[in-house]
């Protein structure tokens, strides 16, 4: 099955699915050295992002944000793929330098997938796709 979105950065990632119903703030959230999430207090607190397809509602925090992606990127700690239920500025930015595939307006159904679902992000088309029902 797949689902159709706006396309944000350009390319493909495939990873599981890794999802919070909270922002994300990269600078200061993120530990652009080993991935892990280490914002006191996120649902995401102590996961590695790194080659997993990471799914927020949107980016908070510091333009600096956009470095961290990009640091991410860097030291192979970077997420295949991002995937926003609005995207904003500083994130956009981070991926589009980081050459990491960004979607985001996906309709309703993708919030039925649960963190771990094997997806794949066609930054292209602005398409997700998965072997699972939605």
């Amino acid at each position: 099955m797949f689902l159709k979105g706006r396309s944000i950065s350009k390319g493909s990632g495939t990873g599981a699915l890794l999802v919070s119903s909270a922002p994300i703030s990269f600078l200061s959230g993120v530990d652009p050295d080993t991935g892990v999430v280490v914002e006191h207090g996120h649902p995401l607190e102590g996961e590695c992002i790194a080659g997993r397809v990471l799914a927020f509602p949107y980016g908070k925090g510091s333009t600096v944000g956009s470095y961290v992606i990009y640091a991410l990127k860097q030291n192979g700690k970077a997420p295949a793929a991002i995937i926003n239920a609005e995207a904003e500025p500083i994130v956009a930015i981070g991926a589009i330098i980081a050459g990491i595939p960004m979607i985001d307006r996906l309709p309703e159904e993708f919030s039925r997938l649960a963190s771990g679902t094997e997806v794949t992000v066609n930054g292209d088309t602005g398409e997700v796709f998965c072997d699972e029902e939605c």
